[in-house]
């Protein structure tokens, strides 16, 4: 994979990309509504082992530095179903960078792909959430009190879903251009 965005480069991983990785995934904050965060030898088994040999994730890299701020979850589940999920680097939150990239992978996946549906879940019921519906994805179920956060309380397990129709309709693709 391999798309462009005003400011990111969407790619597939390579091994150089461990070191801005465990930026990421070794940062308790960052982690905290998912897993403790990651020791360097775990970073570097999960970039070669999941992102890179099962090509389940692609990385967001900055443009302007080069540098890769950004892990995004992109798996098939099934069939035409592709589930999404993302983590930045904390140095980059709140600039836009999880929306832009995120929004270019689910249209790469509705256009490229042929997706019918693009889903992720959640136990953040605020900031994840709120990036889930700004990506026009709707809540489709809550399992209460269905997971143990990284302090050991039970919490509630949020999925959002969305469609290749309703994303058609929120972009403005919902009828093909005509050929003259």
């Amino acid at each position: 994979m391999q798309i462009e965005t005003q400011r990111m480069l969407i790619r597939n991983y390579i091994l150089d990309d461990v070191r801005d990785l465990h930026d990421i995934l070794g940062d308790a904050e960052v982690m905290k509504n998912c897993e403790p965060a990651y020791s360097f030898e775990k970073t570097y088994n999960f970039l070669s082992e999941f992102c890179i040999g099962k090509e389940s994730a692609v990385a967001a890299v900055h443009k302007d530095s080069g540098k890769m701020i950004g892990y995004i979850l992109f798996k098939e589940f099934e069939e035409s179903v592709y589930e999404i999920g993302w983590f930045f680097n904390k140095n980059f939150w709140n600039q836009g960078y999880a929306y832009e990239t995120c929004r270019a992978v689910i249209d790469y996946a509705f256009n490229e792909l042929d997706a019918h549906k693009i889903f992720a879940e959640t136990i953040d019921s605020v900031k994840a959430t709120g990036l889930m519906k700004k990506l026009g994805m709707q809540l489709e179920g809550i399992q209460r009190s269905h997971t143990k956060d990284n302090d050991g309380n039970w919490a509630d397990l949020y999925f959002y879903g969305l469609f290749k129709d309703d994303w058609n309709l929120c972009t403005g693709n919902a009828f093909p251009k005509r050929e003259k």
